[in-house]
């Protein structure tokens, strides 16, 4: 490990932290790690999330704003995870730009991808 840094958490800016953490926990499943007035900690499988408040938020426009976006796989099963999504509070983002993933839009207007595609496990 260089340095000894690790990764830690994706911390997402949002107007509701609370709003997000639910929507996160609805889609992803896990367990809050905290909850205060300014962020929300969501331990999914895999990946520790971090809705935090920020006055003045705007929402991303996508495409176009540089940004970081999620990834998630659903396995086999594209239009059920979909599906699940936009029950929670999601939106699907205008342009598609593949057949392969969905990209929709969370409820602070975070871009987000489902997908089919994964990469193979790290080898031992």
């Amino acid at each position: 490990m260089p340095d000894g840094l690790r990764f830690v958490a994706v911390s997402l800016d949002c107007a509701d932290p609370e709003e997000l953490a639910e929507f996160y926990l609805g889609l992803l499943g896990g367990h809050r790690r905290w909850t205060s007035a300014r962020s929300v900690g969501v331990q999914t499988p895999g990946l520790l999330l971090v809705p935090q408040r920020v006055e003045g938020y705007v929402p991303p426009t996508w495409p176009g704003s540089p940004l970081v976006h999620l990834d998630l796989t659903a396995g086999a099963d594209l239009d059920g995870p979909v599906q699940r999504a936009l029950e929670l509070g999601a939106g699907l983002a205008a342009v598609q730009p593949d057949p392969r993933w969905t990209v929709l839009l969370d409820p602070a207007g975070h871009p987000f991808c489902i997908t089919t595609l994964a990469p193979a496990p790290d080898a031992p």
